[in-house]
């Protein structure tokens, strides 16, 4: 793909730290107090706005060939949401974007040399306020991490840590779609029914044991009709892109709640998502092989080559009335053990309906050493992780901020980044 050459520069100012070198190019949305919504692409610290692009006649010749997008521009730039975009098709999302990197590229004077038109297509970041990417009818939580989820079975099957399925099928639950929120929302301490510790009866309160959970999510870039399944081989196809994903936890809530039927309050309350949507088709150089599977899972989730991503995550506290940020965590979505292809498939293989904007997320990032949520990391609670200014933290406490980071490089060294996904907890 044109847009992934590492040889390309743009002529806008990017550091090597930066998450959004031309070879990226995520989509999002951001708004503005004069102009409103509008979608945009990230390019180092800026947002693109695509409406005045498209007002200014950057996509006219795009429109031309490509009939779909001809008849919705400029309006489909001038949503709150990815959702009608990507309805157009694949082919319009990757023509745009390498469009976009042709506009961005250092040797382009197109939009370089027009001082009016670089002020009206090109916003600071900082200046705009970014929303929620897409907007999903359903959202459905994978477990795909193998050492997540052993260490929770340890926790609360010690004879039994990892259920017979595990190894068979990608396990899930479904979401709430309409309580996934951007970027910086406030996470409120939901309340709901738990039982304490060495009681006998549960009580009705605040959760007691607030925990993030590290993952990342897929965006389903193409729908699918009732019954209708989707063949391992042409999963990638239903995939846009990925995004950071805060799946918020209430523990005392969830522990008490999920047997017979699993998670529901302890889950339902809120799960942050980041704002930058990184194609797969930037991802494109970062593939990897997955940890091999064992026993070989049943043939329509047998696949084969790279369907991992080599994505560096961590998790970062600013404890309340702190000012410095502590590194919690850190680990890698390669080591997931069911891929995005997995996933998906076996979603779609009963015939479940895919809509455009649905999200679809990991679960859990753990691996060998890193750990993605505080259930792991402390134990259920029972060894607390002493912060450099000497407190402890098993739980989050109200006004704690929890940030999350993502990238991948490149073999030629790029950064990619994912941005970052953010939440304070309210009481």
């Amino acid at each position: 793909m044109p847009a992934n050459d590492p040889a390309l520069r743009a002529w806008i100012d990017i550091r090597p730290t930066d998450d959004f070198p031309i070879q990226n190019l995520p989509f999002g949305v951001m708004d503005t107090p004069e102009w409103g919504p509008r979608l945009a692409v990230a390019i180092g610290g800026y947002a693109l706005d695509l409406y005045a692009c498209a007002q200014r006649g950057y996509f006219d010749e795009l429109g031309q060939e490509l009939p779909a997008l001809g008849a919705a521009l400029p309006q489909v730039f001038r949503r709150r949401a990815l959702n009608g975009f990507l309805r157009l098709g694949p082919a319009v999302a990757r023509a745009v974007r390498e469009r976009v990197s042709e506009l961005l590229r250092h040797d382009n004077p197109e939009l370089r040399d027009d001082e009016t038109a670089v002020r009206e297509c090109l916003r600071r970041q900082r200046d705009v306020r970014l929303l929620r990417p897409v907007r999903p009818r359903n959202y459905v939580d994978f477990y795909s991490s193998l050492e997540h989820a052993t260490r929770v079975g340890q926790l609360f099957r010690p004879d039994n840590p990892l259920l017979p399925n595990y190894r068979h099928l990608p396990v899930a639950y479904h979401g709430r779609a309409n309580s996934v929120v951007g970027s910086g929302t406030k996470i409120r301490r939901p309340s709901g029914q738990f039982l304490p510790a060495r009681a006998t009866e549960p009580v009705f309160g605040p959760t007691q044991e607030l925990d993030f959970e590290l993952e990342t999510a897929f965006v389903v870039g193409q729908r699918t009709r009732l019954g209708q399944t989707v063949p391992i081989d042409e999963a990638e196809a239903h995939v846009f892109g990925l995004v950071l994903f805060n799946d918020w936890s209430a523990r005392d809530i969830q522990r008490w709640e999920y047997q017979p039927l699993g998670p529901f309050l302890g889950k339902s309350f809120a799960s942050s998502v980041s704002s930058w949507v990184v194609t797969l088709d930037a991802l494109e150089p970062c593939r990897v092989s997955g940890p091999v599977q064992e026993p070989s899972p049943l043939p329509y989730l047998q696949t084969g080559g790279a369907g991992h991503f080599d994505i560096h995550l961590e998790v970062l506290l600013l404890p309340v009335g702190a000012s410095e940020l502590v590194l919690l965590t850190q680990t890698n979505m390669r080591h997931l053990y069911w891929s995005l292809s997995q996933q998906l498939t076996h979603q779609a293989s009963n015939g479940c309906p895919l809509a455009v904007g649905d999200l679809c997320a990991s679960g859990t990032i753990s691996d060998a050493t890193g750990m993605g949520c505080l259930l792991e990391l402390t134990r259920g609670g029972q060894q607390p992780l002493t912060l450099p200014d000497g407190s402890t933290r098993t739980y989050l406490l109200d006004g704690d901020r929890v940030i999350m980071r993502g990238y991948a490089r490149t073999p030629d060294g790029i950064r990619l980044g994912l941005g970052e996904v953010r939440g304070t907890v309210v009481g």
